[in-house]
């Protein structure tokens, strides 16, 4: 595939999802709750709708999984072993409470490896992208454009001033027990994919995941800080891979690490 080919539109299309996004957090939007008694807003919805009908125009012959859509029992034929991973509006509990962590994600999947992958932080005005082989960016947003691009890679971990990262709304006590390892650690507390964004940028060193995601939630940020030289692993020490259970998606527990020669406890 000619990345080049497509990253500008995918771009574009990142951002007018982003828009709508936004203008419905701006209202008095109504929360319904799925079979799984998650919520999910006119956001999620629209902005997936969005999402779709740009990626079938700009690649139709790669199928497209939406969380929305698997939510409705939609699933196409993903094995080709090449497929898109969408999430409108991953921190939908951030959104709902008026709060700033959600994301907008869109994330390609070759051979069960996320290898391209594109995040806006709409409220913060932050947009993150990764290409494997190529490396990864970082941009602001103003006017609905990007501006002041720059490169972004992971930092080596310095075991004596480390940056761990948590789920602001999935605290659990194996979290708690598993951060009891790094006693004199900084903990921050962010939503949604940005977690693994703020591994890609530098600014933090390892996300701990103790608990249930959905393949979409992750992939996309995924990517991202893959290509800024970072790694995710599982129980075992295996590599988070993707397309795994077709019929829930779930992501078993994992381990974000910016440094990947930092040896840390297992899961």
């Amino acid at each position: 595939m000619n990345t080049d080919k497509i990253v500008a539109p995918i771009i574009e299309t990142m951002l007018a999802a982003g828009a709508i996004v936004m203008d419905v957090f701006r209202t008095d939007f109504e929360v319904y709750g799925k079979a799984d008694q998650s919520p999910v807003t006119e956001a999620d919805r629209r902005g997936e709708e969005r999402i779709t009908e740009d990626l079938m125009s700009i690649t139709p012959s790669i199928p497209i999984v939406g969380e929305e859509a698997k939510s409705e029992g939609k699933c196409p034929d993903i094995s080709g072993g090449t497929f898109w991973l969408v999430d409108p509006l991953d921190g939908t509990k951030e959104f709902v409470k008026k709060g700033t962590d959600f994301t907008v994600n869109i994330g390609l999947i070759e051979n069960g490896v996320p290898t391209m992958g594109f995040v806006l932080a709409p409220a913060i005005k932050k947009f993150y992208w990764g290409i494997a082989g190529k490396g990864a960016w970082m941009a602001d947003v103003e006017d609905g454009a990007l501006v002041n691009e720059r490169p972004i890679k992971c930092r080596k971990a310095d075991k004596n001033d480390l940056t761990i990262v948590a789920s602001k709304s999935h605290r659990s006590p194996e979290l708690e027990a598993y951060l009891e390892h790094f006693p004199s650690a900084e903990n921050v507390s962010i939503g949604s994919s940005l977690k693994l964004c703020l591994l890609a940028t530098g600014e933090a060193d390892l996300y701990p995941r103790l608990g249930l995601t959905c393949e979409w939630d992750t992939a996309a940020a995924h990517a991202v800080l893959l290509a800024a030289g970072g790694s995710v692993e599982v129980p075992g020490g295996g590599p988070l891979l993707y397309g795994k259970d077709l019929k829930t998606f779930l992501n078993p527990w994992f381990l974000c690490r910016a440094d990947q020669d930092f040896a840390v406890p297992a899961l």
